[in-house]
């Protein structure tokens, strides 16, 4: 089977570009980083790919907004290059920045704004999918609300997950209709609680006063996530905070220590999607 393609979009304070080549790499696909003025200059470009990762960072500084000068330079060169791709059955994954990135171009509903605590925020997360019971769309609903994460291509599988964050502006919010858009459509990916890291640590679930507690959102059948948390970072067993805990109690319960991380699982299966 040929690996599926994955463009890591680079340039311009995007920063994370290798660590989300790595993680994709570990899932047996195959990426190619590619700065967004390279894509520009071949629109055709994009077309060759299964998946789009558009990682994280510090895009222009964020010194108009997080990730809203990077949004304006894809929507005015790439706006219909990206719907399109958006559309087909292909993946698309925005991380902290990038999910801030996907807010701004519209590809997902809500922003991203100041944390409630005005600070810029890196720890440790404890979040956990949201199984929908959203009904089936009609033939009429619209692309982008058609989903249940419960189907989500990133998501199968998945209970919980610890993963860490880091960002200054990783509040989600969105207005009282679209949050209950959200929850009826079921694109809500994840949400922040109060789980074994947390309660470690003695830390709130939520970081940063997301609304609903929200840490990521879906659009497109579920094919288009963006998260606040960072997959890529947490691909490893021993990147968990806790992991020398973790070891002891695996070799005490005689069960193998395990080399990768929950992170790596959703890496895992947009590769496996394609399969």
């Amino acid at each position: 089977m040929t690996k599926p393609k994955i463009l890591i979009l680079s340039g311009y304070g995007l920063n994370c570009e290798e660590e989300t080549a790595h993680a994709f790499g570990l899932a047996k696909g195959s990426c190619d980083i590619v700065h967004i003025n390279d894509l520009i200059g071949d629109k055709k470009r994009l077309s060759k790919y299964q998946i789009l990762a558009i990682p994280g960072g510090f895009s222009y500084g964020d010194d108009t907004g997080s990730g809203k000068a990077y949004a304006g330079k894809l929507k005015n060169h790439l706006k219909e290059q990206l719907l399109e791709f958006a559309e087909k059955d292909k993946l698309i994954i925005g991380i902290c920045n990038g999910f801030q990135i996907l807010t701004q171009t519209g590809l997902l509903p809500g922003a991203l704004t100041y944390n409630d605590m005005p600070r810029y925020t890196a720890r440790w997360v404890d979040v956990n999918p949201v199984r929908s019971q959203a009904p089936k769309a009609s033939a009429g609903a619209s692309k982008t609300h058609r989903t249940s994460n419960g189907a989500s291509p990133w998501l199968v599988g998945i209970d919980s997950l610890s993963l860490p964050i880091a960002h200054g502006e990783g509040k989600y919010y969105a207005d009282k209709k679209t949050l209950k858009s959200l929850e009826k459509n079921g694109q809500i990916a994840y949400k922040y609680f109060k789980g074994e890291i947390s309660t470690s640590q003695n830390l709130v679930g939520n970081p940063n006063g997301s609304l609903l507690d929200i840490a990521g959102i879906l659009g497109y059948n579920g094919r288009v996530f963006g998260t606040m948390p960072h997959p890529e970072r947490a691909v490893y067993f021993t990147q968990n905070p806790l992991w020398t805990l973790m070891k002891e109690t695996y070799k005490r319960n005689n069960k193998p220590v395990p080399k990768f991380g929950s992170g790596l699982q959703i890496f895992t299966n947009a590769i496996n999607y394609f399969k």
